[in-house]
């Protein structure tokens, strides 16, 4: 089942006196599927946020459709079933965690016992049982954010869409919300959130969408998107003659002498065995052979058009 899906959708800001055109979101297809974490990446200004924000139906595109628990994302229903954390929320400060998540406990209809219960488990969720009783003003950052996406799931929702939750977080903290959205996929819950913070999304998501200046550049499972980059090989190489180098540099192979080693690099695997050929042929003694893949970092710079 398709959790989200889009067809098309665009959404373009108008400013200044001229009222000039700037284009959030441009012609986005996007699918997540049930039950996956799904990482929404791209650098700052994207588009990552205004997506999420048609989503939820806080802003309406300016063409194009989307689908959400696979009805229309304008139905107001489906919001009882959606857990939504923005990028910078403000919680009222003077109220306690325990104080903060009944409330909003309230808004979705539970009752006082189901608001009980769900609170304790949301609490050991996340980290913040020794913290019930604290005013919010007292926490710190990562406690509020943890908090967040505790509020988050309070309904117990099949969709939990979280806009950077782990923005401004230290290490600790970043991986206290990885093993809370990886224990929200156990439970069998759809995560989509967005990031700009690479290493949490090769760690914990089943697929990754990226998106620069408002349009999705490439989608897929992590392992397709890195097989699917350059791929290239270091060869250390020692006892091979002058001639067995030329002949290298004639496969149009980089090479770099290294005292008595020669470092040889190709790309391809038939540029490799030709060069493994040659060097065996030409009496060269292989020390190391090592392949590379393009990381998810190096796709992403290139998907940037960032030179590097």
């Amino acid at each position: 089942m398709d959790v989200i899906r889009t067809e098309g959708l665009c959404k373009t800001f108008y400013t200044g006196f001229l009222r000039k055109k700037i284009p959030a979101v441009v012609d986005l297809n996007l699918t997540v599927k049930e039950n996956e974490i799904f990482g929404f990446l791209g650098p700052n200004g994207a588009g990552k946020t205004t997506t999420i924000k048609l989503l939820m139906g806080l802003i309406y595109p300016t063409s194009g459709r989307a689908w959400v628990l696979g009805r229309d994302y304008r139905e107001v229903d489906i919001r009882k079933e959606i857990g939504f954390l923005p990028e910078n929320p403000y919680f009222y400060e003077y109220l306690t965690g325990g104080e903060f998540l009944n409330f909003y406990g309230q808004l979705f209809g539970l009752t006082k016992m189901e608001r009980e219960k769900r609170i304790e488990e949301l609490l050991d969720l996340v980290g913040l049982r020794e913290a019930k009783d604290l005013q919010l003003r007292k926490y710190s950052k990562g406690m509020i954010q943890r908090l967040g996406i505790a509020q988050a799931l309070i309904n117990d929702p099949r969709l939990a869409i979280f806009d950077e939750p782990v923005s401004g977080l230290d290490p600790l903290g970043r991986k206290e919300i990885r093993d809370v959205l990886l224990r929200l996929k156990d439970e069998g819950k759809t995560v989509f959130f967005s990031t700009h913070i690479i290493p949490d999304v090769e760690m914990i998501c089943d697929r990754v969408g990226i998106l620069n200046k408002g349009k999705m550049v490439a989608v897929g499972k992590i392992d397709e998107l890195i097989r699917t980059g350059s791929k290239f090989t270091e060869i250390t190489v020692t006892g091979l003659s002058r001639e067995g180098l030329e002949e290298l540099e004639k496969l149009r192979l980089k090479v770099k002498q290294l005292g008595d080693k020669v470092l040889v690099t190709a790309e391809g695997d038939e540029k490799v065995n030709q060069a493994v050929d040659l060097i065996k042929g030409r009496g060269g003694r292989l020390i190391s052979l090592i392949p590379h893949k393009e990381t998810l970092e190096e796709i992403f710079i290139k998907e940037m058009g960032v030179k590097h």
